[in-house]
């Protein structure tokens, strides 16, 4: 069975509980904290992403009135007003699981618990939370949208913007392209909250990230018992997105055979999930997105002819960051108020000199590269001058310091994708790798 990726927090004073409920619930979920003093609670939870807390209901000796459990939880709810909390305790009566519950506990457990019980609820009480920062994003979703594309300055891209605000008001398919690193996610997000979708899910799927055999499960979802894993029903990414918008970021990474499925779904608004002969209504926008040349994929028979022109209602051609040189010097200084603020050096700033060394690099890597340079730069910069650490050019990739095979594999990758100009599919080409594997070295490297 494949672990859900969630972070569990379990306090309680007794080791012995910690161990065996760490053990039992680190074979479901991806990571699971101890504390045996809840006066660390509210600082862990400070520094720290969780999104469940198994809480015990008594610290003191001689006080098994659950009122220390009762406590914690309330100062836990003023931090994180919605975080799902499991109460548990040794002395179980029913007032107090009342009282419990009246209080804002998600459930209410009994030592010594039964697993499957332990399991259920803290699963239960991961999908809520899961719930409850999706709507916490969704409320928040126009304050999330980076402002910096819709100041452009350059006219290719104000074009790509009026032609936004044209088809945002539709539920017409889109179809961003470009290269890596041009900001198709923030441009589906922008056209998500112009929409009168705007209050419903924004769900993003990137395809370059999953790995084959998790495609249908994750796009689709599964029946309980549809294959040996399937302990349960699993509602998939799309399913989720109920009345909201789905982004399937790099379209052309899907299979062949679940692009035919998908393309029953947008022409008959129906879903079935693994396992599940019974279709279910769907009623979602879609907008889509690659890097690769779907025209080439559709000539090789790579990519389906009829799929390609159902996704591509509306297609947006989304310039290089090279073709917007009038915007480098505005997401420079967006990017550097940004990191200015995260890394505590207010003083930092970019003078003409270091604008035009900006503006005369080509950016393969387009605003995510641009990113990356200035937060690097902000890093190791002193106090109050901006040490500009621009990418390494060709001559310096091609020095090699040892033998090293990691530091040669990032280098060939680096190479690789400067060549093609941040195009993944012809880097991974060249490089001899699958577009999933190019990802993973790219992520391990943070390029």
């Amino acid at each position: 069975m494949r672990k859900k990726e969630a972070h569990i927090l379990i306090v309680d004073d007794d080791e012995d509980i910690l161990f065996s409920a760490r053990v039992w619930l680190k074979k479901f979920f991806t990571e699971v904290s101890c504390l045996s003093q809840p006066k660390n609670i509210l600082k862990f939870l400070s520094e720290k992403q969780v999104d469940a807390v198994i809480l015990d209901m008594n610290f003191r000796k001689g006080f098994e009135n659950g009122q220390d459990g009762l406590y914690w939880m309330k100062e836990i709810k003023t931090l994180e007003p919605q975080l799902p909390i499991i109460l548990m305790t040794a002395y179980g009566e029913v007032e107090l699981a009342v009282e419990a519950l009246k209080n804002g506990a998600s459930d209410f457990i009994l030592k010594p618990w039964n697993n499957e019980k332990l399991y259920a609820s803290v699963n239960l009480a991961v999908d809520i939370s899961r719930k409850n920062k999706k709507l916490n994003q969704w409320e928040n979703v126009s304050i999330k949208t980076n402002q910096y594309q819709l100041g452009t300055k350059s006219p290719a891209m104000r074009e790509i913007m009026d032609q936004i605000e044209k088809v945002a008001a539709t539920d017409a398919n889109v179809l961003l392209l470009g290269e890596n690193g041009t900001g198709k996610y923030v441009l589906a997000e922008h056209i998500h909250e112009l929409s009168e979708r705007k209050n419903q899910p924004f769900v993003h799927i990137d395809l370059g990230s999953l790995s084959e055999n998790l495609f249908e499960a994750e796009l689709f979802g599964y029946k309980k018992g549809a294959f040996t894993d399937a302990h349960q029903d699993y509602a998939g990414k799309i399913e989720n997105a109920e009345n909201g918008t789905v982004f399937l970021d790099e379209i052309g990474n899907l299979p062949l055979h679940l692009q035919t499925k998908l393309l029953s779904l947008i022409q008959n608004r129906k879903l079935s999930r693994i396992g599940e002969s019974k279709e279910r209504l769907l009623d979602v926008r879609f907008i889509f997105a690659t890097n690769e040349n779907l025209k080439k994929a559709v000539a090789e028979n790579r990519f389906r002819k009829d799929l390609y022109y159902r996704i591509n209602t509306v297609e947006l051609q989304i310039p290089s960051l090279r073709e917007r040189i009038e915007d480098i010097s505005n997401l420079a200084h967006y990017f550097l108020e940004k990191y200015r603020q995260k890394y505590h050096k207010p003083d930092l700033a970019l003078n003409d000199i270091l604008i035009s060394e900006l503006t005369n690099y080509s950016w393969p890597g387009n605003i995510r590269e641009l990113d990356h340079c200035i937060e690097r730069s902000v890093i190791l910069s002193h106090e109050k001058n901006l040490k500009l650490l621009m990418p390494q050019d060709e001559e310096m990739e091609n020095t090699i310091v040892n033998l090293n095979i990691e530091e040669m594999e990032e280098i060939l990758i680096k190479k690789a994708l400067k060549k093609h100009r941040g195009n993944i599919s012809l880097a991974a080409e060249d490089l001899g790798l699958s577009r999933a594997a190019l990802y993973r070295r790219m992520e391990k490297f943070d390029l």
